[in-house]
């Protein structure tokens, strides 16, 4: 992380969750740079209508993967989605909720950010 990693608030980027460790880079923030090309920056509250949704599109995220230190996500486990699959999931309705303070400003080269507003649980 770079001290200039800023939230989709213009304010410093916070941590999205550290058990099970996500971010791209397992830093428990939804940072980004270069090697990250599915752009892992929302922060999301994952639903199980979500899980379903992007395991019927190829990417089993209940599914461990040990070797990649990778736990397996349950409804309610925090992560770091990639924006592009958080929009599509948004268009089915099914997008899980957001937590704006921990999802990265680069996301909003995707979403709209009155889209993460509507969706975020941070902003009651």
């Amino acid at each position: 992380m770079t001290m200039s990693d800023r939230n989709v608030l213009g304010e410093a980027l916070g941590v999205c969750c550290s058990d099970p460790v996500t971010g791209f880079y397992r830093t428990g923030r939804c940072e980004t740079g270069p090697a990250d090309r599915g752009s892992h920056v929302v922060c999301a509250e994952v639903t199980e209508a979500f899980l379903e949704f992007t395991r019927a599109r190829g990417n089993d995220l209940s599914a461990a993967v040990p070797q990649a230190g990778f736990p397996g996500l349950r409804p309610g486990d925090r992560w770091c989605l990639c924006a592009a699959r958080w929009a599509e999931a948004a268009a089915a309705g099914v997008a899980p909720p957001v937590i704006l303070g921990a999802t990265h400003e680069r996301a909003l080269d995707i979403i709209d950010l009155a889209l993460l507003k509507k969706h975020a649980l941070d902003l009651v």
